[in-house]
């Protein structure tokens, strides 16, 4: 990141100097060698007043795909967190009339008792959504 971050606060730099300057300059960048792979973890810290219990469900989608889905309850927090389009994405409770609704970023995932439904709130509100899925087993 800090490498793709550098040579354009080095060209912002150039172009300040040429306009105090008033003269054009020309900046070029070199290459920047990217890795093909990146990984990195995170630490999340919650605290409760109650006890933190973590689950997680396993889903059988319409499309043949088997989800899992790990929960996270620490009042007053509730996460969710679900694989999307091969990154796992951490969702958080959204208002619901009912079932218990999670959104990440442009993403809804919306379980019901045994159901769930995982859309892309960009597309159309009668777009199909990206899985509907029914768990196949809970745990602990």
């Amino acid at each position: 990141m800090i490498r793709t971050v550098l040579p354009l606060a080095v060209l912002l730099a150039t172009a300040t100097t040429a306009w105090a300057q008033e003269e054009p300059v020309e900046a070029t960048l070199a290459p920047i060698a990217v890795p093909l792979t990146a990984s990195s973890s995170v630490t999340l810290t919650l605290s409760s007043a109650t006890d933190i219990e973590m689950t997680t469900a396993v889903y059988q989608c319409d499309s043949g795909e088997v989800l899992s889905a790990q929960y996270i309850n620490a009042a007053p927090n509730f996460l969710a967190l679900v694989p999307v389009e091969g990154e796992v994405h951490i969702f958080v409770t959204a208002l619901s009339g009912s079932g218990a609704r999670y959104v990440s970023g442009p993403f809804e995932w919306w379980n019901k008792g045994d159901e769930a439904t995982l859309r892309d709130l960009t597309q159309d509100e009668d777009a199909e959504p990206l899985a509907t899925c029914t768990a196949a087993s809970n745990t602990p």
